[in-house]
């Protein structure tokens, strides 16, 4: 066969393994040796089904055993192309000139359909392992890492930057003449119903005992039950930051208290122990 014919089989045999012929195209395949264009178009297929394999999604590598069975496979499925005999002998340098070239015809002919067929299992395999280099390469150098949550205290900065108009008021001493030495801030999102206590100064309370709980004194709430801010404890001396959490929505605040109450806290407090003030400066706003 002539190598411009060759090529023209080949093509016909791609195509056929990948898109399919149509019948002018079939017609001209079936003017080719029949069992050996069955035998490539084999090998075709197997290497069409293999790059197909290679686009599935998979998240696990191919196994050692599989790799193994494959290259087994592969030796078998050679050895099986020539059911009558083992593997052909060379040409003896005894034949005629006609025999000798049927039998170099029939021995690279052989070559050939073996190395389709090799070459159609070693695609699966290295296509396999190509494919999922890249999966592994991105999962060492680029590993999912779970958000960080933000603390009290950067979730307080973040506010004061995302927003222009802020209620904020400075801590003061109350009427608990031991807590004198209290410092801090408080910040009011009135957009986003959000804020955050900023403290120095105010002590570890006996949680066995009572907490803390804030009061926030706003225009539309009668100054005898002012807006439950939320209960909370401190846990250690130095600056702490608590966020509020306010039970009815605040509008306009002007005062915020921090009072003393048994564990759990109060519906409506005495005011008896009143840890910290802050008062709003309406003219800043």
């Amino acid at each position: 066969m002539s190598e411009e014919r060759q090529e023209q089989l080949f093509d016909l045999l791609a195509k056929k393994a990948i898109y399919g012929l149509d019948e002018s195209e079939a017609r001209e395949l079936a003017s080719f040796d029949a069992a050996g264009t069955e035998m490539e178009f084999r090998s075709l297929e197997v290497t069409a089904a293999a790059i197909n394999m290679a686009g599935l999604e998979t998240e696990e590598p191919l196994p050692a055993f599989l790799r193994e069975r494959i290259l087994d496979t592969g030796e078998e499925f050679i050895r099986n192309r020539q059911p009558d005999a083992a593997w052909p002998p060379p040409p003896k340098e005894t034949a005629s000139a006609g025999e000798t070239s049927s039998i170099f015809s029939s021995w690279f002919g052989w070559l050939g359909w073996a190395a389709a067929a090799a070459a159609s299992i070693a695609l699966a395999f290295n296509i396999w392992s190509t494919r999922m280099q890249p999966l592994q390469d991105v999962a060492k150098v680029s590993p999912v890492e779970t958000p960080r949550t933000l603390t009290p205290n950067e979730l307080r900065e973040e506010l004061l930057r995302s927003e222009a108009n802020i209620y904020k008021a400075s801590w003061g001493a109350g009427n608990v003449k031991e807590l004198k030495d209290i410092s801090g801030d408080i910040v009011w999102s009135e957009a986003k119903q959000t804020g955050y206590m900023l403290f120095r100064g105010l002590p570890v309370n006996d949680r066995d005992q009572t907490t803390y709980q804030l009061w926030i004194f706003d225009k539309t709430q009668d100054k005898a039950t002012p807006i439950d801010g939320g209960t909370f404890d401190v846990l250690k001396d130095g600056e702490v930051v608590i966020p509020i959490d306010a039970k009815l929505k605040a509008i306009g605040p002007e005062m915020f208290a921090i009072t003393v109450e048994k564990r759990g806290g109060v519906v409506v407090s005495k005011r008896e122990k009143v840890a910290a003030l802050a008062k709003i400066d309406t003219s800043s706003l």
